[in-house]
C-alpha cells in the first residue's frame, strides 16, 4: 500500500488537517494503489501563507540564481527519471514506452524550454521615455489534470520559478503521486522553503479555496471547460489573473493535394488514439473530401484494428483510460454516436479480449458523421475518431471552426496550400503535415479552450506583471 498522506508545505512534509482519504486506483486492474489526504481550506491557507512569505525574498533573486536552480532541478529530475516513468504508468495507465519516451520526458523538455527563455529574457529595459520592468506577479495557484501530469505541472512550475514567483500546486487526485515525487526533486535541488508547495484534494474544496484566496495573485488551471469556469468565477472575487488551458475538439483537414492519403490518415488516426485519446489537442475529427472519403475510412479502420490495447506494463500501443468516470463517459459517448446514426466501423463498447478488469477502450472509428452529432461537437477524451465528409475546402474550414473550442487544428496537404488553410483555422496551434510542436512554441486556445499561453517565453510572461517607471 502506497499511502502518502502528508503535504509538502514550506519545505517540509506536514500532516493534513483532514482525516479523509482519497483512494488512488490503478486503472489497468482496478486495484487500490494507496491513499492521499483530502486537503482542506486550512491546508490551503497554510500553503498560501508559506508561499506568500517565501515570495518576499524569492522575488528578488537574480536571473543567474534562478538559472542555477532550474539546472539543479533538471539534474535531480534525471536522477529520479525511472521513478517518474513507473509512477505515471501505475497511477494513470500510460504504457511504459509512452511514459518513458513522452510522459516523463516532457518534464525535462519543458524545464529546458523555460531555461532557454530565461537566459535571454530582459526583465528591465528602456522603452521610449520610460523604463519597462517585468516583475513576478506573486503567489500562483496551480490546478493540473491527470492525462499528461508531468507535462502540465512542469510547464507551469518552471515558468513560475523563472519569473521569480512562488506557488501552491493542487495536482489531480487521480494522479497525485508524480506531483509528490516532483516535490522530492525540488527539495533535493535546493528550491527555497515555501517557493513550491503541494496540497492534494478535491477541486470543489481545495481548488475552490485556492482560487478564491485573496493572497493568490494568479490561478493557472488546466482541465475541463466546466471546471475552468468555476475557477474563473471563484477567482473573480479577488480580481486575480486567471490562465486557463481547457477542452478541445480539434479537426484534422486532409486536403485533396495531400502527398500520401494513406500515410496522412494513418498518422492522424494514430495521433487521435495516442495516450488512449486522453489529450485535449487530439485530432478527433478527420475531415476528408468526397473524393478520398472511402479510402480514408478504410485506412482509419485498419489503423484502429492494428492498434494494440492492453496492460501498460506490457508491449501495447495504448493502455487503459485513467479512471472509471472517464471510462464510463467514453462508453456512453460511443453509444450516443450509434444512436444518432453514425456508422461504427471499428471498436465499440466491448473491452479487448482477455480483459475483464481495467478501464480499457478499443480504438473506435465512426464514419458517416455529421457536424451536428454529439460525437462531433463534444469532447470525448478517449480513443474515438469521427470521420466527416466535406464537399469543398471552404466547407471543411467552416466545419473546423464550427465549434465552441479552439485549442488546436491540423491540416495535411501541399505545404504552402496547407499553411494558407491553417491561417483560416480559429485555434491557438495548427499542425501542418504531422509536424511536431516546435521548441518553445506557445500552447493555448481560443474561445472555450481558454486564455493565455504556456511554454517558453510565452509561459514565462504569463507569470509577470508590467511596470512602467517614468522619471523627469
Amino acid at each position: 500500500m502506497k499511502d502518502k498522506l502528508q503535504f509538502y508545505i514550506n519545505g517540509s512534509w506536514v500532516d493534513s488537517e483532514s482525516t479523509e482519504k482519497i483512494e488512488v486506483i490503478n486503472p489497468a486492474n482496478e486495484e487500490l494503489i494507496g491513499h492521499v489526504s483530502a486537503g482542506t481550506k486550512g491546508d490551503i491557507d497554510k500553503a498560501v501563507n508559506a508561499a506568500s512569505q517565501a515570495f518576499l525574498t524569492f522575488q528578488h533573486t537574480s536571473k543567474e540564481e534562478r538559472i542555477e536552480l532550474l539546472n539543479n532541478i533538471i539534474t535531480e529530475y534525471e536522477n529520479r527519471y525511472d521513478d517518474f516513468v513507473q509512477t505515471i504508468t501505475e497511477e494513470m495507465g500510460a504504457p511504459l514506452w509512452l511514459s518513458e519516451k513522452a510522459q516523463a520526458s516532457t518534464g525535462i523538455k519543458n524545464i529546458h524550454e523555460t531555461l532557454d527563455a530565461l537566459k535571454d529574457y530582459q526583465f528591465e529595459k528602456p522603452e521610449g521615455d520610460y523604463i519597462l520592468i517585468k516583475e513576478p506577479i506573486g503567489v500562483i495557484g496551480m490546478i493540473t489534470p491527470w492525462n499528461w501530469p508531468m507535462n502540465q505541472i512542469t510547464t507551469k512550475v518552471s515558468a513560475a520559478l523563472a519569473a521569480g514567483c512562488t506557488m501552491v500546486l493542487k495536482p489531480s487526485e487521480i494522479s497525485p503521486y508524480c506531483a509528490m515525487l516532483l516535490a522530492e526533486v525540488f527539495d533535493k535541488a535546493g528550491v527555497p522553503d515555501g517557493v513550491f508547495n503541494v496540497v492534494n484534494g478535491y477541486g470543489p474544496t481545495v481548488g475552490a479555496a485556492l482560487s478564491e484566496h485573496p493572497d493568490v495573485a494568479m490561478m493557472s488551471f488546466t482541465g475541463s471547460t466546466r471546471a475552468g469556469i468555476a475557477v474563473a468565477q471563484a477567482s473573480a472575487v479577488s480580481v486575480k489573473r486567471v490562465h486557463q488551458e481547457l477542452g478541445g475538439k480539434s479537426s484534422n483537414i486532409i486536403l485533396d493535394d495531400v502527398a500520401d492519403i494513406e500515410k496522412s490518415v494513418k498518422g492522424g488516426a494514430g495521433h487521435c488514439f495516442l495516450n488512449s485519446g486522453q489529450s485535449c489537442n487530439a485530432p478527433t475529427k478527420m475531415l476528408v473530401s468526397a473524393k478520398n472519403y472511402d479510402k480514408a475510412v478504410e485506412v482509419a479502420v485498419q489503423t484502429a484494428n492494428s492498434t494494440t490495447v492492453g496492460d501498460p506494463q506490457g508491449e501495447f500501443r495504448i493502455g487503459p483510460i485513467a479512471n472509471k468516470a472517464q471510462y464510463e463517459k467514453i462508453l456512453r459517448m460511443i453509444e450516443i454516436g450509434i444512436e444518432e446514426g453514425a456508422s461504427l466501423v471499428a471498436g465499440g463498447v466491448e473491452k479487448p479480449e482477455g480483459y475483464e478488469k481495467g478501464y480499457y477502450v478499443k480504438p473506435t472509428v465512426f464514419a458517416d458523421v455529421t457536424n451536428d452529432m454529439t460525437i462531433a461537437k463534444e469532447e470525448i477524451f478517449g480513443p474515438v475518431l469521427s470521420i466527416i465528409k466535406y464537399d469543398s475546402e471552404d466547407e471543411a474550414i467552416e466545419i473546423a471552426n464550427d465549434t465552441e473550442y479552439g485549442l488546436a487544428g491540423y491540416v495535411q496537404g501541399e505545404p504552402e496550400h496547407a499553411k494558407a488553410v491553417a491561417r483560416k483555422i480559429r485555434a491557438g496551434q495548427v499542425i501542418i503535415n504531422g509536424g511536431a510542436r516546435g521548441t518553445g512554441a506557445p500552447f493555448g486556445g481560443y474561445k472555450s479552450s481558454g486564455n493565455g499561453r504556456e511554454h517558453g517565453i510565452h509561459g514565462l510572461e504569463e507569470c509577470l506583471e508590467t511596470k512602467a517607471v517614468i522619471a523627469p
